[in-house]
Parts: C-alpha cells; sequence; structure tokens
C-alpha cells in the first residue's frame, strides 16, 4: 500500500481533538495537526492524564468541521484524483480512530462518506504474531524501526502507525 494517510485522534471526553500524518508512496510527505474545540467542551481528568491536553490548549482551537475542511484540502492537495473517501486512512486500533470519526461527523449532523480504514494494530498481530510482548503503538513502532519519543501526541502517533504501515501493510 503506498497511498494512504495515517490518522490518530486524541479524545477530551468521548469527543474529539484531530490529527492526520499524509503520507504518499511510502514516504511522508507532509504532515497536518490541529487542535479541535471539544464537542461538548469539556476535559475527563483521565484523558488530559493520558495527552495533557485541556481547555486552555482548545479555547481558541477550530470546532471539527472547520478543521476537517482543511485537512480535507491538504489530502487533495497530494492526491488530486481522488473523490473524498477513497484515499484510505490508517490508524492503530483502527476501530476507536474510526469511531472518533464518524461520532464526530454525527455529533455535527454531517454525511459520513464510509471511509476506508486499514488497521495497523490488527496488521501487527498477523505480521509480528507472539514475537512482541505487546502490540502497543510504541512497541510495535520500535519493532519497525521506528523511535516513538513523545507518544499520545496525536502528531507523534501519526507518524509513528505511518511508519509502521510502509513497513508492514
Amino acid at each position: 500500500m503506498k497511498d494512504f494517510v495515517a490518522i490518530d485522534f486524541e479524545t477530551a471526553n468521548g469527543k474529539r481533538s484531530s490529527i492526520c500524518s499524509v503520507v504518499k508512496n511510502g514516504e511522508i510527505v507532509d504532515s497536518f495537526y490541529s487542535l479541535v474545540k471539544p464537542t461538548p467542551n469539556y476535559y475527563a481528568w483521565f484523558c488530559q492524564e493520558v495527552h495533557g491536553l485541556g481547555y486552555c490548549d482548545t479555547d481558541d482551537a477550530d470546532f471539527f468541521p472547520d478543521v476537517w475542511t482543511k485537512l480535507q484540502e491538504k489530502v487533495h492537495t497530494y492526491f488530486p484524483y481522488i473523490e473524498d473517501g477513497e484515499v484510505p486512512f490508517v490508524a492503530h486500533n483502527a476501530h476507536f480512530d474510526e469511531g472518533c470519526l464518524r461520532s464526530v461527523f454525527a455529533a455535527y449532523e454531517i454525511a459520513y462518506p464510509c471511509y476506508e480504514f486499514r488497521d495497523t494494530l490488527y496488521a501487527s498481530r498477523q505480521h509480528f504474531g507472539n514475537s512482541l510482548e505487546n502490540h502497543q503503538l510504541h512497541t510495535v513502532s520500535a519493532a519497525c524501526g521506528y523511535d516513538l519519543t513523545n507518544h499520545h501526541h496525536a502528531l507523534a502517533d501519526a507518524e509513528a502507525c505511518a511508519w509502521i504501515a510502509r513497513e508492514i501493510l
């Protein structure tokens, strides 16, 4: 698989902050990172413990529809020949990230275009089997030769996911 968008979401409370890294021909060609004002706008302490984001980080952030429009414009820069939803997304534990995306589309009453997701967690289990102690993002990225130094920062996680996808998908 050569053309894909690696994506990762961090959540404030069950709603979303957004990130992705755009990958073409197996190389990261560009990155996009944006904080998103959560809907609803509150933070659960356990989410803050994971990623360190809070009100002060997202008070001036755009709402999801504006961020998603900017992301789609960037994706179309690299994939001008595709329609929305035709370039697959890659995520580690894609079930979570696809659920985030579906939920935020629903929250804003935006029609969901049925994006295709590929899962590096699933691929890792198939590729490495029991040879790894676990299949967490930082473990798999290390096994693929990538040093994930800022785990749970959405851009760092998306870039690690892109690296894993390039290596094993």
